[in-house]
């Protein structure tokens, strides 16, 4: 039964344009949404929206999954980071992009939600390839930089700056950013050297704060 609605979402993030490469689309069928969900809402994981996970959080909308996952133009054994875990779904649909020779860092600042998230993809089989970690994702994860992609499923009020400098040359950044609760523009960066970003704005989108060091402060949200 899931799978039949699965198949259906992914047909339909297709003819509207959200799913454009063979890999996102392979992905986007294979990775379970349902496994990374809570028991009351696994009956709408295939509903096109947001769904809560607990602590104030969400797992973002397929759409906007396969959106980052086009955008960041995915290959077969990047080094990836991502900031907000979850409940793991994003990261799992990207692991399976960039394969067992590739790696996926994901910061998660919510106990419950990473361990959760450790589960959820241990069961799913993405555990191999996924290191979730818990602290403060704006501070990046110098540890394993430079990456070649980094992304955040949260907004920032301005650019971590961290993010930006553990980048690859030729990396892509992908972070909603901006200082409004419920409205933020999509920013994709790009750099170019050493000391040269290219910026620019996908379009509107609304994510919940990152809160961190080089984000939101906890206290004002």
């Amino acid at each position: 039964m899931m799978e039949n609605e699965r198949i259906e979402l992914v047909r339909r993030l297709s003819e509207m344009g959200y799913i454009k490469t063979e890999k996102v689309k392979q992905a986007m069928l294979k990775v379970p949404r349902e496994e990374f969900l809570t028991e009351l809402n696994r009956p709408y994981a295939y509903v096109d929206q947001p769904l809560p996970i607990g602590e104030g959080q969400t797992i973002s909308a397929p759409h906007m999954v396969a959106m980052i996952c086009e955008i960041l133009s995915l290959e077969e054994g990047m080094k990836v980071l991502e900031i907000g875990t979850g409940f793991g779904y994003n990261a799992a649909v990207v692991a399976e992009i960039i394969g067992k020779k590739g790696h996926l860092y994901s910061i998660e600042r919510i106990s419950s939600l990473a361990e959760t998230a450790k589960e959820n993809l241990k069961r799913t089989g993405y555990s191999e390839n996924i290191t979730v970690i818990l602290g403060d994702g704006t501070k990046g994860y110098p540890e394993e930089a430079p990456f070649d992609r980094i992304y955040g499923t949260a907004s920032a009020p301005k650019l971590p700056e961290p993010l930006k400098d553990q980048l690859k040359i030729g990396g892509i950044l992908l972070i909603p950013v901006g200082e409004h609760r419920y409205f933020q523009d999509l920013i994709c960066i790009s750099r170019k050297s050493e000391d040269e970003y290219e910026k620019k704005s996908i379009g509107g989108v609304a994510f919940v704060p990152m809160i961190g060091d080089h984000g939101w402060p906890e206290k004002k949200i």
